[in-house]
């Protein structure tokens, strides 16, 4: 079977390097997935969760936001973050959204506005990674 060789790289290091089946990444316009041969593109990236394909299994991260560049064997994806469900405190995550909630109510400012609307999203989708399957050791932040 035909496969992708997925390198996922942040500011601190290559994060993430195998082989993988297929791809789904959160884009600028919605979710792109890549499959071998596919044709080039390079795209902007969202942050949001990637789910990859490894044999039987689909794995899951978050990834803050970057661009995406495949030539349909392999798939760079420039990120400014990435961590799997490991690097994830449930319960802290559940405060920051309890956080982020109560302070956009009355927000002091546009710049705080943005910094809380930011802490939001990403709780959000920690959560929603950390509901996906068992996790795997992975860790970055």
């Amino acid at each position: 079977m035909a496969v992708l060789h997925l390198k996922i790289i942040t500011p601190k290091r290559v994060a993430l390097e195998k082989e993988v089946e297929k791809i789904t990444v959160p884009s600028t316009s919605g979710e792109i997935t890549i499959l071998p041969k596919h044709a080039f593109l390079f795209t902007l990236l969202s942050e949001g969760i990637v789910r990859y394909k490894t044999g039987r299994e689909d794995e899951y991260l978050a990834i803050g936001g970057g661009y995406l560049e495949t030539d349909g064997e392999r798939v760079e994806l420039l990120v400014t973050r990435a961590y799997g469900q490991d690097a994830i405190d449930q319960a802290a995550t559940e405060k920051a959204i309890e956080h982020a909630k109560v302070e956009m109510k009355t927000p002091k400012d546009k710049q705080q506005l943005k910094e809380v609307s930011s802490l939001l999203r990403k709780s959000l989708i920690d959560m929603k990674l950390l509901k996906k399957k068992a996790p795997k050791t992975f860790s970055e932040h």
